[in-house]
Order: structure tokens, then C-alpha cells, then sequence
């Protein structure tokens, strides 16, 4: 019913890496550029501007410290606040067409 314990493993004075104690300064930039990205799609120059920065930010911190959740949630985010901008930018344009298309069917 005893079970050997072995001290050593614990005393050994090794810790090992978990890597929350990684840099995570550009993980948590690309997650903030990349949530703002998001709301202000609209604004379509802040998305694009906060989307690609959330984007390289995410690649920065891959690059130089290792994977992190955070940077992979920023670099989603960043993604779909790119796409949203330029779906927003592409509807602007269609409406602005369809609106010229009717005018001129009207006079």
C-alpha cells in the first residue's frame, strides 16, 4: 500500500519551462489590434490599419518567443477584421453602383 516517494525529482532545483513565463508583450498587441479591428470594420482604414498590425504582431511573436494562445487569438482576429473591412469596402462600392444604376433610370 506504500508507495515509494522520490524527493530527488522535487529538490533537483530544475524547473521546467511552462511557458507562461515566455515575452508575451507583441502576443497580448496582436490581440488588442486585432479585437479593435473587429468593431471599427466600418471604419474601414482602422480595420485595415489594426488588422494587419494584429497580424504582424501575432508573426513577431511567433518568430522570436515560440507559439502563444494569445498571438493565435489575435492573428483570428485580425484575420476576420481584415475580411470584414474589405467586405464592408466591397458592399459600399456595390451600393454606390446600384444607387448610379438607379438614378440614371430615373431621369
Amino acid at each position: 500500500m506504500s508507495e515509494e516517494f522520490n524527493n530527488e525529482e522535487f529538490n533537483s532545483g530544475e524547473v521546467t519551462n511552462t511557458g507562461e513565463d515566455q515575452p508575451k508583450g507583441f502576443a497580448i498587441a496582436s490581440l488588442v489590434c486585432g479585437i479593435i479591428s473587429i468593431p471599427f470594420c466600418c471604419v474601414t482604414w482602422v480595420s485595415l490599419v489594426c488588422g494587419i498590425l494584429g497580424i504582424v504582431f501575432s508573426i513577431v511573436q511567433k518568430n522570436k518567443y515560440g507559439e502563444h494562445k494569445l498571438a493565435k487569438a489575435g492573428m483570428i482576429c485580425g484575420i476576420v477584421g481584415l475580411v470584414l473591412a474589405v467586405l464592408v469596402w466591397v458592399l459600399a462600392l456595390l451600393g454606390i453602383a446600384a444607387l448610379g444604376t438607379a438614378l440614371g433610370e430615373l431621369s
